[in-house]
């Protein structure tokens, strides 16, 4: 009885260090987490609710209710940036479909597969402001290669592309598809290249053709990775800002501003924090119910 009660002190301590042990390593994340994100979501939520410019003091911070919420509703520059922000959502279907196809090309037909990752990888790890910089001189109106191109084709009035109101958002989101291709191709790999290929081999000898396949196999054994990939894209368009900000400050006439550049400008430019503030939470209501639908409707069609 003394053996079997001096085991179970020995086991009860030792779980209280490896306890002890965990809370320690998850400590500094845990505080980090709290200070940096959750105590400042809920101030935004409080500040949501007021009339109130952080440069007025504490001292001047005055609720009024609903009203910054139906002010919104009321604000045109914020129904066109909300309208901006779900065209964006079309980027991340379209970069989806484009690496799915770039990564079966590859893995099957090409030999230097590292040299291709590098080479379509390197515009999302490349400077926003570089790419901005470089997209600025291909897009100009009057001396970009890609005007200049179309002139020597015969187009006599080709568009002014970030210059134009109907060309702005389309350019932005052509841009926005080049830089986030590189992510999605290297983890469209990963999961290609962990099919079995046994799959393939039994199907060839099926008879089954490469459409046959790649609608069969292909696709619903990386579903996984779509929708990963369409979780953090959807989240990634909603937050979109540097590449606004940088190429084009939200115009011409804001047909490219989305809503976490009006909310920059609303808070930092014209100092009302209380009114972005609504903008935010607005913002993660949207995104909150677009992953509660992808989660919803991922048990139909993603197979683990």
């Amino acid at each position: 009885m003394e053996k079997g009660r001096t085991a179970s002190l020995r086991k009860i301590k030792g779980e209280k260090k490896e306890n002890l042990a965990g809370y320690i390593l998850v400590a500094p994340m845990f505080v980090g987490l709290t200070i940096f994100t959750i105590i400042p979501s809920l101030l935004s939520l409080m500040l949501s609710f007021t009339n109130w410019s952080f440069i007025a003091g504490v001292d001047k911070i005055k609720f009024n209710g609903l009203a910054n919420y139906g002010q919104l509703f009321d604000d045109q520059v914020f129904l066109t940036s909300f309208k901006n922000n779900l065209l964006l959502l079309l980027v991340v279907p379209v970069q989806l479909i484009l690496a799915l196809m770039l990564a079966v090309v590859i893995d099957k037909y090409v030999y230097l597969k590292n040299l291709f990752k590098v080479i379509f990888f390197m515009p999302y790890i490349s400077s926003v402001v570089a790419v901005a910089i470089v997209f600025q001189l291909l897009f100009h109106p009057s001396y970009g290669p890609i005007n200049q191109a179309l002139q020597s084709l015969g187009v006599t009035n080709p568009p002014k592309w970030l210059g134009d109101i109907h060309f702005a958002l389309p350019s932005v989101m052509l841009i926005m598809i080049w830089i986030g291709i590189g992510f999605c191709l290297i983890v469209y790999m990963a999961a290609l290249q962990a099919i079995p290929r046994e799959l393939y081999e039994s199907a060839d000898i099926d008879g089954a053709g490469s459409w046959t396949r790649f609608r069969k196999i292909t696709i619903p054994l990386v579903s996984p990775t779509t929708f990963f990939l369409l979780v953090t894209g959807l989240i990634s368009s909603f937050k979109s800002f540097d590449i606004i900000k940088v190429l084009t400050n939200g115009g011409p006439s804001y047909s490219t501003s989305v809503i976490t550049y009006y909310l920059y400008t609303t808070a930092f430019e014209n100092l009302k924090t209380g009114y972005a503030s609504s903008m935010a939470w607005i913002l993660f209501g949207c995104v909150l119910m677009i992953t509660l639908v992808q989660l919803y409707g991922q048990k139909k069609w993603v197979n683990y």
